[in-house]
């Protein structure tokens, strides 16, 4: 599937039916797929697609800081990008378009125009349901002290997520003294946002038995077959033949489809690309091949996406314990017990994390909720709500220190700070965290509930987690069973399930 047909807004029917009185909303964290992009790779100039497409305006006005280094200042310099490649003599020239452009040319893999519209609409949808009709958030903003911001290292998925910031608080909705706002990232080693194969050597072997697995099982079929006979005069000389292992793959041919249909006439693929059954064909062995591992597979759930939920989970549990594990240290706030953010706020409301169409399929495989569901589009979204009973009373907070006053490990030795990764591992209390960082808190939310005591379970208790896929409303199998969810609806997990 490619750009994402957004549903109306929720009716006010809806809204009474999906955030019952008795519930009151307390944190929401959104994966968001990135929006349209160019192809990753450039295949099919034999069927006369080009390379290199005009859809990214953002070329022509880049801007970078620069640092004067005499007068100790930053300033922004404005620049226009152009792409230089190989000519058909293999020297150097200008990157064009199909009609000779050689501005607004888009990189391979950028997020064009296009894909910041729909990334922008995606914030206002986002508004329009929790500042408009819910009012969890509000309406204008100081700071951002309250949005934890996340986004992987790769370029479309931080602009999405920036496009889609903007789509929620608009320059309008945004104080003249709007300070700069914190979005955290990683390193691609430390990566979590996405299946990290490039850095998980045991994942990737699983990977790759998945997808040959999958090659033995449809390579031969008459799906495959019609699949040729569409398709395989443009295929490259030297692989003549649609394969889910061909050269490019059978999901390369899926992207650069996609791709082709997110975007104008000029750049298209023949007709045959478009054969609906055969487009129906490559998704379908496409969702095969990249996620039934989750579904069937515990160690390739826990490998392939485990640490993201383990965060989003101790996002969930640091706000009920108010001790800044929600992500409010992370964006320089302070914890709960001791003061407030630098706008005033001392817990995150909301959270954004921009990330990858295998990064949805992945969660919502693991979570069971993925039967029957295609290849996400374009600037699809996961969002996991949390609520607290009305009655519930906020826990006790636990935290003493906020995050500029606690000291290293080596000198407290104290097993409720969070250790460096060594410390973590091997449990050893003289050793400081990586690089000489401050430490916070450790809270409760990676402990198994068997090591949990009674105290620190009953802190979990009334309250209750749902997700929601594109708007439409997901129920996790494992809620099921009686005593896991909300009495009388079951897409309410209670937060103990969904956390251990």
């Amino acid at each position: 599937m490619t750009t994402l047909q957004p549903r109306p807004p929720y009716s006010q029917e809806e809204l009474q039916k999906l955030y019952p009185q008795g519930l009151q909303l307390q944190l929401v964290q959104i994966l968001l797929r990135h929006g349209e992009r160019s192809p990753v790779s450039a295949r099919f100039q034999n069927a006369g697609l080009g390379a290199f497409w005009p859809y990214c305006s953002v070329a022509r006005r880049m801007v970078s800081a620069t640092m004067e280094a005499n007068a100790g200042k930053w300033d922004p310099l404005q620049w226009r990008r152009r792409l230089e490649t190989f000519g058909s003599d293999d020297g150097p020239i200008i990157a064009s378009g199909p009609r000779g452009e050689v501005d607004s040319v888009c990189n391979l893999g950028e997020l064009t125009d296009k894909g910041r519209e729909t990334t922008y609409a995606l914030g206002r949808r986002l508004r329009h349901l929790y500042v408009d009709q819910l009012h969890f958030m509000p309406s204008t903003i100081n700071d951002a002290d309250m949005i934890y911001l996340r986004s992987t290292p790769i370029p479309r998925a931080l602009e999405s997520l920036q496009q889609a910031f903007w789509g929620m608080y608009p320059s309008a909705t945004r104080s003249t003294s709007f300070p700069a706002v914190t979005i955290i990232m990683r390193a691609p080693a430390d990566e979590t946002l996405f299946p990290n194969d490039s850095n998980c050597r045991r994942f990737a072997q699983l990977s790759r038995a998945f997808a040959q697995r999958a090659a033995d099982r449809w390579n031969s079929t008459n799906e495959m077959e019609y699949l040729n006979k569409l398709l395989s005069k443009w295929m490259p000389e030297s692989s003549k033949r649609v394969a889910v292992d061909s050269h490019p793959r059978l999901s390369g041919i899926m992207d650069t489809v996609n791709s082709t249909l997110a975007h104008g006439p000029e750049t298209r693929l023949p007709k045959e690309f478009y054969d609906e059954k055969a487009r129906k064909i490559i998704e379908t062995i496409g969702v095969e091949e990249w996620f039934s591992g989750y579904q069937e597979s515990q160690e390739y759930r826990s490998l392939g996406i485990g640490s993201l939920m383990g965060d989003v989970v101790e996002r969930m549990v640091g706000n009920v314990e108010r001790n800044g594990n929600d992500g409010l240290l992370e964006i320089g706030g302070k914890d709960g017990s001791t003061g407030k953010g630098r706008g005033g706020e001392n817990a995150i409301k909301l959270g954004l994390s921009g990330c990858h169409d295998t990064t949805l399929a992945a969660v919502l495989a693991s979570l069971g909720t993925f039967q029957g569901e295609m290849w996400p589009p374009y600037t699809s979204h996961i969002a996991f709500e949390m609520f607290k009973k009305s009655d519930i009373q906020s826990p006790q907070v636990h935290a003493k220190r906020s995050i500029e006053e606690t000291t290293p490990i080596a000198a407290t030795g104290d097993p409720k700070v969070r250790k460096g990764w060594f410390g973590r591992i091997f449990g050893d209390s003289n050793v400081p965290d990586m690089n000489g960082a401050k430490n916070s808190p450790l809270g409760i939310a990676r402990q198994k509930v068997e090591t949990l005591k009674d105290s620190d379970r009953a802190k979990l208790h009334g309250y209750y987690v749902r997700i929601r896929y594109n708007d439409k409303v997901m129920t996790v199998p494992g809620c099921k069973p009686a005593g896991k969810h909300l009495e009388g609806d079951e897409s309410f997990c209670t937060l103990v399930r969904i956390s251990f």
